[in-house]
């Protein structure tokens, strides 16, 4: 029923401020800052304008719908800077998706931390939780990361831990792989590949840090595979290279020139290219079995020309719908986990090369 303010009674005169103001039982001003969309009212107060704005026919229809719609949601994904060709892609794939977001009515935005700074992440954490209602990121292990995520999680900013978790914290919930499956599978790969022949060789792993739970997972799932199902095979140990393609390319140079008979080499961690460039330096890409992690560019090119034999991946576009509709159903009081499916590994060979 359309409400006629006191004084229009047989007018055409349009209603006023002060009309809707009195109509909701609030001041001028608080109605000026509802119609014009500006913060500082609480939602009922803001419906309660709204409603006797539309029932004086102040707001045409569309202008109505504008103002009863909810201000997009304020996502952020913070991520590691450095090479890490994935977590770049990765970052990309949230610049260039906006446009297929607008039914999940979220705007997202990227940033970056300094690579295996945990200080640096606990303070970016507590920074864009000023600026979000909801923050994606690949975790440290470590005390002041955990302590950034439960004052999140006391102010009511939702945390999402990316590609690797973060134990004994108050996020939300993970968006990854299952890494230590992802290491089980990358040991079958090696042991495979390397064959009965050199059964009794060596086996190397290089990772990005072990700060990362992600990689402490691969390398456990790693080692339980060998030793369960290729006893034969030794591993000599395991370096971090940061995931920078110089310092992966210089410890592989050292684990040739240290072990002749080096038979496998895995990646636990991003910037293969590094490692394909030793191999390929010192003639050994096609006598080494290589196994890494992330379709990207440049481990397609790998798998192409043969110095690498199989990537474990996952899709970038996935994981990061999939941060889209944990917090999508947070905000809309729905089950975490409802209509998100679970992040699914990839071997990626030259054969199969999507």
């Amino acid at each position: 029923m359309r409400v006629i303010p006191e004084g229009l009674e047989g007018s055409q005169q349009r209603a006023r401020v002060v009309d809707i103001a009195r109509a909701a039982g609030v001041s001028t001003a608080t109605v000026d800052r509802v119609l014009n969309q500006r913060p500082g009212v609480r939602g009922a107060t803001a419906q309660k304008v709204l409603k006797a704005a539309a029932e004086m026919d102040y707001l045409p229809e569309t202008g109505l719908y504008a103002a009863l719609a909810a201000p997009p949601m304020r996502l952020t994904f913070l991520l590691p800077d450095g090479s890490n060709r994935f977590i770049r892609m990765l970052g990309d794939t949230v610049g260039y998706s906006q446009e297929h977001l607008t039914p999940f009515n979220v705007k997202c935005r990227t940033e970056l931390f300094e690579s295996f700074n945990p200080q640096q992440l606990a303070a970016s954490l507590l920074q864009q939780g000023k600026r979000s209602e909801g923050i994606a990121f690949m975790a440290l292990e470590h005390p002041a990361v955990r302590e950034a995520v439960s004052e999140l999680a006391e102010k009511g900013v939702p945390t999402i831990t990316l590609i690797s978790d973060l134990s004994g914290s108050q996020r939300a919930g993970y968006v990854g792989l299952d890494n230590r499956a992802a290491g089980r599978t990358a040991g079958y790969l090696v042991g495979r590949f390397i064959g009965p022949g050199a059964r009794a060789g060596k086996v190397a792993l290089i990772a990005g840090s072990l700060s990362y739970r992600a990689h402490e997972e691969r390398e456990a799932g790693f080692l339980h595979v060998i030793e369960e199902m290729f006893p034969t095979l030794q591993v000599v140990g395991l370096r971090e290279g940061q995931d920078d393609a110089q310092k992966n390319y210089e410890q592989t140079r050292t684990l040739l020139e240290q072990y002749p008979d080096l038979a496998g080499i895995y990646n636990i961690g991003g910037a293969s290219d590094g490692v394909a460039r030793a191999l390929k330096e010192s003639g050994r890409e096609h006598k080494v079995v290589f196994i890494g992690h992330g379709l990207t560019p440049d481990t397609r090119a790998m798998l192409i020309d043969g110095s690498m034999d199989a990537v474990i991946t996952q899709s970038p576009q996935t994981a990061m719908m999939s941060c889209v509709r944990m917090f999508t159903n947070l905000r809309d009081r729905r089950d975490v986990m409802s209509g998100v499916d679970a992040v699914r590994s990839q071997v990626i060979f030259r054969e199969n090369l999507p």
